[in-house]
């Protein structure tokens, strides 16, 4: 319980923190109030040359990227190595009414005398004997809160099955599709003053003040861990670890388009309602912007990015340029009707202009700059859809979803 207080706590100075700084910076609910703005020219290197070929985009421009947003956004990732290990703790035939093989592995980190423990849950399906694709995504608030199913392991204070709503376990198993998630509090505890429990311990970093100006913090971390989890697939011959989706909602939608630009074993990448610092375009400082995220969420971005708070103009990147670094795999951005706060047109434009690098794949991206119809959704290599309802993750995500993951991977 005192786990789940702190947790609550913790939100509840994040609102405390968010209203006060709303009351210095108004708050853009409609487009007419968006202020013009240009983007950074995705196709340009910084020293100005035109970027026409793969290649070029691959040896110049694509690195130029990189950097710019490790040290201006994100920050940079824990380098060195690290002692893993894997223990196998459960391993069920039954799962899911018999459908699915329920596995449950504790990977142990250690480094520098310090170790930290991610508790993986693994759902695939009987009916398929061959290596199994699998969507993985990490959980908001415990293992064990995807499902009723009793026999996951706890790895938090909330209750068993409180989030299932968001994880359509059959649903996905019916398709051939494995389900893979871990906790994210595993590798970050989303505080503040999470760093002395969070994986950059295992680096010597046990709060801010370890950190330098363009070192990473929580979303840098959830990151690390996403990608070590991927190591762990490679070494499951019940995974096709060529064929990992990467979905992640609103501030895990943010570490996995983060992530997956980093990290191009993933096959897929989807994010949901990422908003600000995800999918959105930042320039646009709609909803949520740079400078509220950063006052309210100071342990999530680099230090450098809180300088361009109210001052996005300066920012020398911008998001469809994060959606073009995952190019050419495919990718997928859905935004809610009513979640304003994280901007789904932000998010739309975002994924329809990171189609530029898509196209010197000779891949297609989305095709028109018009927002789509609400529950239409337009797939292409680059796909985006905008549903009815609320900031969440629906049923009707993951059926367009899994539609999206036939389509490339089978």
């Amino acid at each position: 319980m005192i786990m789940k207080r702190v947790y609550i706590l913790a939100l509840f100075l994040s609102f405390v923190i968010l209203a006060g700084y709303a009351q210095t910076e108004e708050t853009i609910d409609e487009e007419g109030k968006v202020p013009a703005y240009t983007l950074p020219a995705l196709l340009e290197s910084n020293a100005g040359r035109k970027i026409t070929t793969v290649e070029q985009w691959e040896e110049i421009r694509r690195p130029e990227l990189l950097t710019l947003f490790t040290e201006q956004v994100y920050g940079k990732s824990p380098v060195g190595e690290v002692d893993v290990s894997y223990r196998k703790l459960d391993d069920n035939h039954s799962a899911v009414e018999g459908s699915a093989t329920r596995k449950q592995i504790e990977i142990t980190f250690s480094k520098n005398g310090v170790r930290r423990k991610a508790l993986l849950l693994l759902y695939l399906p009987n009916q398929i004997k061959t290596p199994v694709p699998v969507f993985f995504a990490c959980n908001f608030q415990g293992n064990q809160t995807i499902s009723t199913d009793p026999d996951i392991i706890v790895s938090s204070d909330n209750p068993r099955g409180c989030a299932q709503s968001r994880w359509p376990v059959s649903k996905i198993i019916d398709a051939g599709y494995g389900l893979a998630t871990v906790y994210y509090f595993d590798f970050f505890p989303d505080r503040k003053d999470g760093h002395a429990e969070s994986v950059l311990a295992l680096f010597g970093i046990r709060g801010e003040q370890d950190i330098a100006s363009d070192g990473g913090q929580a979303l840098s971390a959830w990151a690390w861990g996403i990608s070590r989890m991927m190591d762990y697939f490679e070494t499951d011959r019940q995974i096709d670890a060529s064929r990992i989706i990467l979905m992640g909602h609103s501030r895990l939608g943010k570490a996995a388009l983060w992530a997956g630009a980093q990290d191009s074993r993933f096959s897929i990448v989807i994010s949901n309602c990422s908003g600000c610092g995800g999918a959105a375009l930042s320039k646009r400082a709609f909803g949520e912007t740079v400078g509220t995220i950063n006052n309210a969420f100071p342990h999530w971005f680099c230090k450098n990015f809180r300088q361009y708070g109210r001052n996005e103009v300066a920012l020398p990147v911008d998001q469809h340029e994060l959606i073009a670094l995952i190019a050419p795999r495919p990718v997928y951005v859905a935004s809610a009707e009513e979640d304003l706060w994280a901007d789904p047109k932000g998010e739309f434009l975002s994924a329809f202009y990171a189609g530029d690098v898509y196209r010197l794949y000779g891949l297609e991206g989305l095709q028109s700059d018009v927002m789509p119809v609400v529950n239409s959704p337009v797939v292409h290599r680059v796909a985006y859809h905008i549903r009815t309802g609320k900031h969440d993750v629906t049923d009707f995500d993951w059926e367009n979803y899994i539609k999206f993951a036939d389509k490339w991977l089978k």
